[in-house]
């Protein structure tokens, strides 16, 4: 079995001291990809650094995270789609809105995200979506950019019934799953199914949300089995179905 972890940032400096035994942990445990999504300007070095050290494993995304958007986000706008032009990219992002922690950047978000949405269609590439106490207004700008020409994920889902059914008619886009899933308090579980197999992504957004066991440690690809297993048991497949169907549908979705 082989697994795509289509969403983590393994190039932070959580992972200096010892990526290369995390790199091997990840192969051993049959992770073969890896998509890696940009934070801001500051971590463009260090995403750069990994790609290049590991090409046949790690593909770079790149944008600008929702929290990473302050008043003079435009100058940091203007150095990210600078790179654009430069390297090939799978995908644009990380980006989104994230009202969870501050307010205060709202309009600026909104802007931010707006305009790499654009970015995407201009480029024909899928977008790597966060959203965090904020899927009205993700879907609305979604939609104002033009839900039609978009393709994508909503990266680590755990929202609502009701926003999973507004995804599910967002026909080009899939679901991010993390070790969020494997957490006691994961409501959404009961309702996923109503997306198919085929619009599911694994994901487990490293050094964040480690699955159980491993819950409150520092999370690594290796971890993706566990995530897995829950979701063979939700759709109520075999290990290896979910595994074949999940790597399919990253590579139709981002390619590499």
């Amino acid at each position: 079995m082989y697994f795509t972890d289509t969403h983590t940032h393994i190039f932070l400096e959580e992972f200096d001291s010892d990526i290369h035994e995390v790199v091997q942990r990840a192969k051993e445990a049959g992770v073969n990809k890896f998509y890696l999504p940009n934070i801001d300007v500051e971590s463009i070095s260090r995403l750069h650094a990994l790609t290049d050290q590991y090409p046949d494993l790690c593909y770079p995304m790149m944008g600008l995270h929702p929290t990473s958007v302050s008043s003079d986000f435009q100058k940091d706008l203007t150095i990210i789609e600078s790179w654009l032009e430069k390297r090939k990219y799978s995908a644009i992002g990380e980006i989104g809105i994230d009202l969870y922690w501050d307010k205060t950047f709202l309009k600026e978000q909104i802007e931010a995200f707006e305009t790499q949405l654009q970015w995407s269609i201009e480029r024909n590439l899928p977008v790597a979506i966060h959203t965090r106490e904020a899927f009205p207004v993700v879907f609305e700008s979604i939609h104002k950019v033009g839900a039609e020409k978009l393709r994508g994920v909503f990266h680590s889902f755990s929202g609502s019934r009701e926003e999973l059914e507004e995804i599910v008619h967002l026909q080009n886009f899939m679901v991010g799953i993390n070790g969020i899933v494997t957490y006691k308090n994961a409501k959404f579980r009961d309702y996923l199914p109503i997306l198919p197999i085929e619009r599911i992504l694994l994901e487990t957004d490293a050094p964040y949300l480690s699955p159980v066991p491993y819950r409150g440690k520092r999370n690594e690809p290796a971890y993706l089995p566990f995530i897995v297993g829950k979701l063979a048991e939700i759709y109520g497949l075999s290990l290896e179905v979910v595994a074949e169907k999940t790597t399919e549908n990253a590579l139709r979705l981002f390619g590499g």
